[in-house]
């Protein structure tokens, strides 16, 4: 009897682990991956059925499953990404015959241009901070975390990916571990650089950790952790990590930066994806003409 679907789906995912995919992306597909074993899972059944049983029909059947669920393109797009990307592996294996996945349409993904905070907002934030900090558990800490978020652009997950020996504390420079493990050393702000040596000094780690932000236990940062950090200093702004990434581009784009320059700082693969932040500067250009000339 062939091997079912929930078994490959187990080995696809310790696949990934060897391959050092980051943990993001490795929990992300172990959720979608299971969350398509359990709908070819026949009912009163312990097991799942063989991916040589599913075709393309099967694959529509559930993606339209999905939209009846009520999702959105985007998490659409995302789960079908990850069954696409197991069956291109149990195809090469000789698992399958043709990858039923393939031919599935992809979901658009609706064209939105993501709000940004302005530089006043970002300042008023860290500014706040410390007052706001010195009722919290581990206030240098929770600062050093909003000071890294604004001043060097890091997505969360390789915020909390930094380890001691990351940050060059002479030159102000952090190496990062981006997407794929790229790694990339972003500039550290003298704001951000002040803040990590205050936190440094009290940092009290668990025997053996080398992460560089730590919880209560002195074991690694959560992301998890890391948004409710964000989501309680931001008040009534209600943000979250990304948004002091796509303000730090934005406010780059706006003092004269170039798109090749911030796309390196960011990490990017694609200049496209970055120019995404030129749309959001170009809003807030003509507000302000609208606004301001004469004759607009």
């Amino acid at each position: 009897m062939p091997d079912p679907l929930s078994r490959h789906v187990e080995e696809y995912i310790a696949h990934l682990e060897r391959e050092n995919a980051s943990p993001h992306t490795v929990r992300n597909y172990r959720i979608d991956l299971n969350e398509f074993c359990d709908y070819f899972r026949p009912p009163g059944s312990t097991e799942t059925v063989s991916p040589a049983s599913i075709d393309s029909l099967a694959v529509r059947e559930w993606l339209g499953h999905l939209y009846d669920e009520g999702l959105s393109p985007v998490t659409i797009r995302r789960k079908l990404a990850a069954v696409r990307s197991l069956f291109r592996r149990l195809h090469a294996a000789g698992v399958v015959s043709t990858n039923a996945a393939k031919l599935a349409r992809t979901p658009k993904a609706p064209k939105t241009i993501p709000a940004v905070i302005t530089p006043e907002q970002a300042n008023g934030i860290l500014d706040t901070a410390p007052q706001s900090a010195a009722e919290r558990p581990f206030p240098e800490r929770d600062i050093a975390i909003l000071e890294v978020l604004y001043g060097c652009g890091v997505r969360v997950s390789e915020l909390v990916g930094l380890g001691m020996d990351d940050v060059d504390w002479q030159d102000s420079w952090i190496r990062v571990r981006g997407k794929g493990k790229k790694e990339r050393q972003t500039p550290v702000t003298e704001r951000a650089m002040v803040a990590l040596r205050s936190y440094v000094e009290k940092r009290r780690p668990a025997q053996g950790e080398s992460a560089l932000f730590v919880n209560h236990r002195g074991k690694r940062l959560t992301d998890a952790s890391v948004r409710k950090i964000v989501k309680r200093y931001s008040g009534d702004l209600d943000l979250h990590p990304h948004s002091f990434r796509h303000a730090y581009a934005t406010h780059l784009l706006s003092a004269g930066a170039g798109l090749r320059q911030i796309q390196e700082l960011l990490g990017h693969a694609r200049l496209s994806t970055t120019q995404k932040y030129t749309q959001v500067s170009l809003e807030d250009l003509m507000r302000v003409y609208d606004k301001s000339h004469p004759k607009a």
